[in-house]
């Protein structure tokens, strides 16, 4: 959602969302005993300067024509020049920077190009503005004003053996459109099962079928090479009126079959796939809880470990500089000024973590920097940065990083919010730290725990340390798993080193919180909370809306 975070134009109407999807063909072979391993980042420049990043797509093993699965909804605006940037990458390595892979090319262009034109290939350039060989991305636009979506339970029987004995199954939904095919909604791999069940999913019927229930849908159920080379085990055409028969008791079962054996004497089919559950539900909008008087609670952590330096030295990463401010503050000023505007009361609990506390000078993770455990709340973003500077001289800075503390803390309180069944209240932790996490097995767990909750996680790193570990608790290709095995149930952590925004706390801020709309939408959404005063929010079409303005 690019307007959150963002200066929204004073426009007369609400914005209309539009759904990005990306393909590309051709790309460049930068590996040399397999393909390349593309991702596709897209940036967005509102203020004519400075480009920031609005979030990825899924990375694709071994493939120089890849569909990406992850879409891109942004706010579209007819009276305003939205500029956009789609970086291709090889991704070589497991670091956030992109900077670190293998570039690809980029096309940049405008919203409105891509909504004008519905669907638009383009090459791929260089940064020398050379063409990047045979590249081109394919981007495709849809307007998003059905917000229904169709939730699916999905098992399998006697798949093929694709080696030796078993197989690694996912499926593949395709979404049939005026100009081919396109990738609608991949699922997991289960590995080494020829009966697997697929964890629940959701595919948007605009996404899916274009709201059409008798509209032709491809399923294509592949078994995985970690090269890239998956082998089709086999495909089935059906619709979602057929799919929407199948109960637990009475699956809607579809033959998958294999084209290369239909010429096999006494062949049948490659498996059956076997829908138990399709029903279609109304999701509601991130717009829809805000407007429905769902209120964020945001609480800051800061860490105060001996990592940072002492700050009464320029060097450290808490010196309070007369003439301007730290990485801290900047970080707190830049997410705390957007997120104010969605809590009533403006009070924010802020916690420290990592320093000895006066006056036991015992090591804590997860005292009130105003040193009140009654009540730890500042008055508004002013009161943290007051608070901040104020705390900073009565403590020593100690160690080590611990984050699960402070996560289980706010925990407590969105768990007794899930208990009221209610969509009214939602959390969002805003953590700011120098360094490596020192109880990582802990705070896999308190966030895998955290992922049941309508709870969000924004992690700030200042610095120049290494991340990585940060990186993997932001886990955008794949749920992160705790210790014991149990898997969350969404992505709840959003991770950026500040280092990436170059002072502009406008693109730190519409970096972190690109994602927590959708958290905030799925999460109410999974568990069927509609918002507390429903309200209608959805915008007038494209042409309603270029209309006004002609």
């Amino acid at each position: 959602m690019a307007s959150f975070g963002a200066s929204a134009p004073a426009a007369t109407h609400m914005a209309t969302k539009v759904e990005l999807t990306i393909s590309c063909d051709n790309l460049l072979d930068m590996d040399v005993f397999s393909k390349s391993d593309p991702l596709c980042a897209l940036y967005i420049n509102t203020s004519g300067s400075h480009w920031y990043e609005f979030g990825r797509t899924e990375m694709i093993l071994n493939n120089l024509n890849p569909k990406f699965a992850k879409k891109f909804v942004l706010d579209y605006y007819f009276e305003m020049v939205q500029r956009l940037k789609f970086c291709v990458y090889d991704i070589d390595n497991d670091t956030y920077d992109l900077a670190d892979d293998d570039f690809l090319g980029e096309l940049q262009c405008t919203l409105g190009q891509i909504v004008s034109n519905r669907q638009m290939t383009r090459p791929l350039m260089l940064t020398n503005g050379r063409p990047a060989g045979r590249g081109t991305i394919t981007i495709s636009a849809e307007e998003i004003t059905d917000t229904r979506v169709a939730n699916f339970e999905v098992s399998a029987r006697k798949l093929d053996k694709k080696y030796l004995w078993w197989s690694d199954p996912f499926l593949e939904f395709y979404k049939q459109t005026e100009t081919g095919w396109q990738l609608a909604h991949r699922t997991e791999v289960i590995y080494n099962n020829l009966n697997p069940t697929w964890r629940p999913f959701r595919i948007s019927l605009r996404a899916l079928c274009g709201g059409d229930v008798e509209k032709p849908i491809k399923v294509y159920c592949y078994d995985h090479h970690h090269n890239g080379s998956h082998d089709l085990i086999g495909s089935f055409e059906t619709t979602l009126a057929e799919m929407q028969t199948g109960t637990h008791i009475s699956p809607a079962e579809l033959k998958c079959i294999n084209p290369k054996k239909l010429k096999k004497r006494g062949y049948q089919n490659s498996g059956v796939i076997l829908f138990k559950r399709c029903q279609v539900e109304k999701e509601f909008t991130f717009l829809d809880y805000i407007m429905g008087g769902c209120q964020f609670n945001f609480t800051i952590a800061i860490d105060f470990t001996g990592s940072n330096g002492d700050p009464k030295s320029p060097q450290s990463l808490h010196y309070i500089n007369p003439e301007g401010y730290n990485e801290y503050l900047s970080a707190i000023w830049a997410v705390g000024n957007v997120i104010q505007d969605y809590d009533s009361n403006k009070k924010f609990p802020v916690f420290g973590f990592g320093a000895q506390c006066p006056p036991s000078w015992n090591v804590s993770h997860e005292f009130p920097i105003n040193f009140n455990p009654s009540n730890p709340f500042c008055d508004g973003i002013e009161g943290v940065v007051k608070a901040y500077q104020e705390c900073l001289p009565q403590l020593k800075l100690w160690g080590p990083t611990n984050f699960s503390p402070i996560i289980n803390h706010v925990a407590c309180f969105a768990r007794q919010a899930l208990y009221q069944n209610t969509a009214t209240q939602y959390y969002v932790l805003l953590i700011i730290t120098d360094g490596v996490i020192t109880d990582m097995d802990r705070t896999r767990t308190a966030i895998v725990d955290a992922s049941h909750l309508p709870m969000s996680i924004i992690i700030v790193g200042v610095g120049g340390a290494d991340f990585s570990a940060m990186e993997f608790l932001d886990s955008d290709d794949k749920l992160l798993r705790s210790p014991s095995g149990h898997v969350a149930s969404r992505d709840i952590v959003q991770f950026v080193p500040f280092r990436n925004f170059q002072g502009s706390s406008m693109a730190l801020a519409q970096s972190v919180l690109a994602e927590l709309p959708d958290q905030v939408s799925s999460f109410f959404n999974s568990y069927k909370l509609k918002p507390p005063n429903l309200v209608s929010v959805s915008g007038p079409s494209w042409t309603d809306r270029s209309a006004s303005y002609l």
